[in-house]
């Protein structure tokens, strides 16, 4: 691999606006300011520059569970998502036995510390049965904050997030618990009233997880927790954009009441991500992938996603109409302020990672690179 590449020609998306017939300039594994004369050129003219995906809430894919797979299989899954332009991710873990998620938490640690995930979320045990979506209903408990510590301690420095049903006992303390250790508290699978996520937010809440979905509807009268999450500058909401979770007027609201500085978009993807329909498991239950959409064999409710990153943001720019700089915050920078991982990857500027996605004019994924290494080479519209 050459010292030096130059990208150029492309619409690059920077933090300061989009310019055009931009040039972004790769040295190693880094993003450079300059580069020396004659460096090899590749001319990506009519394309769009943006900067690596970051998914901060993903339970696996190409066929591999996050939450059950051996490390050769967590590793094929990030793999995966790499292939659809998500260079940065967290994994994921469905409620599980808390001995089994202990274990699990200090296996994922050590790909945390190779860099080959951005760390871990705990998407349960501690939500609410009434709102319990895919998850094993005779695992789920309250969120003792002693319980929570051992999970947070089983992550060795990498757990990064945990949804919680913060109006369960314990739960207010929980979150405490999580802000004091500089761990993500989200809100979510729960049953909350309006009141009592306000209570949430104001004791460390940052995150809704996957908004709208596994909690009370808006009501005019009893507003729940999703006016409250969505009226908070302190809150970042998560969205699923894959059509499927998500009504397109749903994903506006959000976006218009909490602003692109405030939206994440995650895939909440499951084994089925970039693999293909059949039956799979999601932690212990069944699920059937059908047309791309996955549901629990018992009970039908919506299990996870197929959704990739580079669907997400096709959909945002196209079906959605965002604008281009608006879908770069929400599907890149804001989840890498989240992680704390802000000042390597999540923007194309000087010394940060080289993990750079390139689409065409539609908006179809077309080269990957990630730490100045093509995964998908643009000039033959393959993976590598």
């Amino acid at each position: 691999m050459a010292d030096h590449q130059v990208l150029a020609g492309a619409h690059v998306v920077l933090p300061t606006g989009i310019v055009e017939n931009g040039r972004v300039i790769v040295e190693g594994e880094r993003i450079a300011g300059s580069g020396p004369e004659g460096a090899p050129s590749i001319d990506l003219t009519g394309h769009w520059l943006v900067p690596g995906f970051v998914d901060m809430h993903n339970h696996g894919g190409g066929g591999a569970s996050f939450t059950s797979g051996t490390v050769d299989e967590v590793l094929k899954g990030v793999h995966t998502h790499r292939l659809h332009g998500t260079t940065t991710v967290v994994a994921s873990f469905v409620t599980g036995e808390m001995d089994f998620l202990t274990q699990r938490a200090g296996l994922l640690s050590e790909l945390a510390e190779q860099g080959e995930i951005a760390g871990l979320h705990f998407e349960g045990p501690f939500i609410s049965p009434c709102r319990k979506g895919a998850h094993d209903e005779t695992l789920l408990r309250d969120p003792d904050p002693a319980e929570v510590r051992k999970l947070i301690d089983a992550g060795r420095g990498q757990a990064k997030m945990v949804t919680l049903a913060t109006e369960l006992p314990g739960g207010i303390d929980s979150v405490r618990l999580l802000a004091e250790h500089g761990v993500i508290a989200a809100i979510g699978h729960t049953d909350a009233t309006y009141e009592q996520t306000v209570a949430a937010i104001d004791a460390g809440a940052t995150v809704a997880t996957h908004l709208y979905n596994a909690m009370p509807a808006l009501g005019h009268r009893t507003p729940g927790p999703i006016a409250a999450l969505l009226e908070d500058e302190r809150i970042t909401v998560e969205l699923i954009n894959d059509g499927t979770h998500l009504h397109p007027a749903a994903l506006e609201l959000a976006f218009h009441h909490a602003g692109p500085q405030r939206v994440a978009f995650i895939t909440d993807a499951m084994d089925a991500a970039g693999f293909g329909d059949g039956r799979y498991m999601l932690g212990t239950l069944e699920v059937e992938v059908k047309d791309s959409v996955a549901r629990l064999v018992e009970g039908d409710s919506i299990a996870g996603s197929t959704l990739t990153q580079d669907r997400a943001f096709k959909r945002a720019a196209t079906i959605d109409g965002l604008p281009v700089e608006s879908v770069v915050q929400a599907i890149s920078a804001n989840p890498a302020r989240l992680l704390g991982v802000y000042d390597r990857v999540g923007s194309l500027e000087p010394g940060k990672d080289a993990d750079i996605v390139v689409l065409d004019a539609e908006f179809n994924l077309k080269g990957v690179m990630r730490k100045g290494e093509w995964i998908v080479d643009p000039t033959a519209g393959a993976a590598v």
